[in-house]
């Protein structure tokens, strides 16, 4: 009788054991306490959670490091699933729509994030955690993160996302060229100032203008310029909305957030002359970027500048450290420098006062649907990937941020050298950036304004008609979903 009833005991030992034995063999890092892990991981073990995300670095980081150590600490399998933009959506929003339980954990995006929250899609993690305190794991906390979780929080400051990537978008440019004295010389002799970094958009045309010549004269396969103008995708929106158009002092897409116009003559500003001036500069940057520019996402334009096919560029900074120190994947190592992108007279004084931003701050979170099926296994998940512990290694082989404290390990500041500034830009200057207004009807107003700007790429609309028909069509969209008047 004894022995029966020491044998589960005994079982469980072992398990505990061997959980920290393979967490060790998995290099989990020092300071996360394994044992705990393995036996509020115990009732679990064996279960497969299910995850998707965007086939980014941070995910795929996730995928090859994370996940295993977790199933080597826990016992609990992670089979994160990392696929297009596109498809990533579609499945995690077909599932929780559904309730079909198939997804323990989505990436949310920050921008996408309201829209979840409206349709009550996901766990009260504050109250969930609340409710379960034995699964509350040491060394986590909410309030570790940056400000960045705000973005992930609803009005009564509940969290419903871990953050797992952050990031800015920059602008990147070729330190080999920009600091060749024969080419700065002959820039400057055409253009009548020294060549650096572009801080404004005339200057940033004259680079790109002047590199394209360049290249073509020496015989080189290098444009002046990227440009994320990809037709019939979305990822062509989100350049112009999000990076550019910010950058000539329109906010929020140009909808009034007080009464819900988009259109200038109802107090809008989304056709308005700062937009057109900032469309037509964009489309007209497609004249000196590689040919792949007009069917380039954000994966697209990060590969076009590793190839060596451009001399500058915006580029979503997930990708400025492989970019910068991947020789298997990049031929500008070394070469690689960061600067905050061109702007508009004013911009910056208004991103310094708090009453604008120049450019898009990224990011998003994993989250936990109601649908899910293994709730308590995924909330374990989670907290995981929310550690400090773990977030130095992910941050330099992924450039994300999601701890401030990240900023001083050893980790980050080689990565920082490596990338002639990157960390210590986003670190600085990250409060001029800003992630994506708080709109509940965010997919259901791009879907209806993004034609008009694939039109204006294609250049069977001019960039004024083009914004004049998008914000007109933007008005009658937030009519018929009811806001405004």
């Amino acid at each position: 009788m004894k022995l029966r009833n020491a044998f589960p005991l005994l079982v469980f030992v072992l398990v505990a054991l061997l959980s920290v034995s393979l967490a060790a063999a998995q290099d989990i890092p020092e300071g996360i306490d394994a044992a705990w892990w393995s036996n509020a991981a115990q009732p679990y073990a064996g279960t497969t959670l299910r995850g998707v995300s965007e086939s980014t670095p941070p995910s795929n980081y996730v995928r090859d490091v994370l996940a295993p150590m977790f199933t080597a600490m826990t016992g609990i399998n992670v089979e994160l699933e990392t696929t297009s933009w596109d498809q990533m959506y579609d499945k995690a929003i077909r599932d929780m729509e559904a309730g079909t339980g198939i997804y323990d954990f989505v990436y949310i995006e920050q921008d996408i994030i309201y829209g979840y929250l409206a349709n009550n899609y996901l766990v009260n993690l504050t109250e969930a955690l609340a409710d379960m305190p034995e699964l509350a794991a040491p060394g986590f906390s909410f309030d570790d993160f940056t400000t960045f979780i705000d973005y992930f929080k609803d009005a009564e400051g509940n969290v419903f996302g871990i953050p797992m990537e952050a990031f800015i978008k920059v602008y990147l440019y070729r330190t080999d060229l920009f600091n060749d004295p024969d080419i700065a010389a002959a820039f400057e002799a055409e253009y009548g100032y020294p060549l650096a970094p572009a801080t404004t958009h005339e200057q940033y045309r004259q680079i790109a203008e002047f590199f394209t010549q360049y290249a073509a004269a020496n015989g080189m396969q290098m444009w002046g310029t990227t440009v994320q103008a990809v037709s019939g995708h979305p990822a062509s929106f989100y350049e112009f909305f999000e990076s550019v158009v910010p950058t000539f002092g329109v906010y929020n897409w140009g909808i009034n957030m007080e009464n819900w116009k988009a259109t200038v003559e109802n107090g809008g500003a989304m056709n308005s002359d700062a937009a057109k001036a900032a469309l037509e500069w964009w489309v007209g940057n497609l004249t000196f970027a590689p040919p792949e520019a007009t069917s380039s996402t954000w994966d697209e334009v990060a590969a076009s500048f590793a190839a060596g096919r451009a001399a500058q560029g915006l580029v979503y900074g997930e990708n400025a450290a492989w970019i910068a120190t991947d020789p298997t994947r990049s031929q500008v190592v070394g070469s690689v420098g960061v600067a905050l992108p061109p702007l508009a007279e004013g911009v910056l004084e208004a991103a310094e006062a708090g009453e604008g931003y120049i450019g898009y701050y990224d990011g998003g979170a994993f989250g936990l649907p109601v649908s899910s099926r293994n709730m308590e296994a995924a909330l374990l998940w989670l907290q995981f990937v929310g550690l400090p512990e773990i977030q130095a290694d992910w941050a330099a082989a992924a450039s994300r941020i999601v701890m401030d404290s990240t900023y001083d390990t050893p980790q980050v500041m080689a990565a920082d050298e490596a990338t002639n500034g990157y960390y210590t830009l986003m670190r600085e200057q990250g409060y001029l950036f800003a992630g994506a207004p708080p709109f509940p009807f965010h997919p259901q107003l791009r879907e209806v304004v993004a034609p008009f700007i694939y039109e204006a790429i294609a250049g069977t609309l001019s960039p004024a008609e083009a914004l004049d028909r998008a914000a007109a069509a933007a008005d009658a969209e937030l009519a018929r979903l009811g806001y405004g008047s």
